[in-house]
């Protein structure tokens, strides 16, 4: 049985951005201010506006895929609107990273199940690509060079026009806090930097919409805020949508308005955290409503709840993997490279 996701209806100004609250915009205080990496569709040119709406981000029609027997996302109806920040959470082995593929095009879906911003990722997936920034787990920035080579390489790969290259790299890099550093090859880099690169090279294409897969898997807490900091700053320089994965749930809460819930292949639970948490709160009769010297609830608890049993390390939190005390940017270069193919095995 699946649930079906719905998008909230938010007003459009005449890109097609939302208009947010005060009370809906994550906190962007003490950010980094972004370059104004401007969203253009596939053609790379502004988009007329048409008076209809826009389509959403993300829309999902009974999406399922299976590895042999063994079905990794199973009949998922969901849909992410304009300009959202959606989090995709689940354990070790949910469907997350299986149904971002999907997405991205990376895994071949029948036609009609995905589409983004209205184009099809079965019939149109160059279409689709040229959309879109994606930041996986598997690492995918190369240590023999520079960080300005690693973005320069992307901005061909996504095919920015020659004459545009060498500012959208420029703007990228600064945009992420790397102007300084981008000339140093990118082996010397700390793992907090690596991600900042990895979202420069995903952000030098100007995409609509931004997939990040455990974006801040490794890092240590001050490391993960500030690449969290940076994404919070694009995005309210662009407007572009975000969808990401991840298991710390700390991160979920603060930064995504909303948040899916995975598990075994199908989404439990969906909705803001605050829904989720006073869901919990309104079912729980033993207490976790902070009258009777309980804690309320969190959305790790949410997330046990919907999950059920001891999930261990699934579970991101202050004291998860990746702390190492190092200060702001810990760990380095080999140390991303073997936390990313020990998540990738696992996860």
């Amino acid at each position: 049985m699946t649930e079906r996701a719905r998008s909230p209806h938010n007003p459009q100004d005449t890109h097609g951005a939302p208009q947010q609250s005060p009370q809906d915009a994550p906190s962007v205080q003490n950010a980094p201010m972004a370059p104004p990496l401007r969203n253009a569709g596939t053609s790379g040119r502004a988009q007329p506006d048409t008076g209809r709406a826009a389509p959403d981000a993300v829309s999902c029609t009974g999406l399922s895929y299976s590895f042999g027997r063994t079905k990794a996302v199973d009949g998922i109806d969901l849909s992410v609107a304009s300009g959202e920040v959606f989090g995709l959470l689940g354990p070790n082995g949910a469907g997350k990273s299986t149904a971002i593929r999907c997405l991205t095009t990376l895994l071949p879906v029948p036609y009609g199940m995905v589409r983004i911003f209205g184009h099809d990722a079965a019939r149109e997936r160059m279409s689709v690509r040229r959309l879109l920034g994606y930041v996986p787990q598997q690492l995918s920035a190369d240590a023999s060079l520079t960080g300005r080579e690693n973005v320069a390489l992307f901005a061909r790969l996504f095919d920015v026009r020659r004459r545009e290259r060498r500012a959208r790299v420029t703007l990228a890099l600064e945009a992420v806090g790397l102007a300084d550093a981008a000339d140093r090859m990118a082996g010397t880099y700390s793992g907090g930097m690596v991600r900042r690169l990895e979202l420069a090279q995903a952000l030098v294409s100007a995409p609509r919409l931004l997939m990040l897969d455990e974006p801040t898997i490794g890092l240590d807490p001050i490391a993960r805020t500030s690449v969290w900091k940076h994404i919070t700053a694009i995005r309210a320089a662009t407007g572009m949508t975000v969808l990401v994965t991840t298991h710390y749930m700390d991160e979920a809460d603060q930064y995504c308005d909303r948040v899916a819930l995975m598990h075994r292949g199908r989404i439990r639970a969906l909705g803001t955290p605050e829904q989720l948490k006073a869901a919990l709160r309104d079912r729980d009769d033993t207490g976790h409503d902070g009258g009777d010297g309980r804690a309320a609830p969190t959305l790790e608890d949410v997330f046990r709840d919907v999950v059920g049993g001891d999930l261990g390390g699934a579970l991101g939190g202050a004291g998860s993997t990746g702390e190492n005390g190092a200060g702001e940017e810990g760990g380095d270069f080999r140390d991303v490279l073997r936390t990313r193919r020990t998540a990738s095995r696992v996860g």
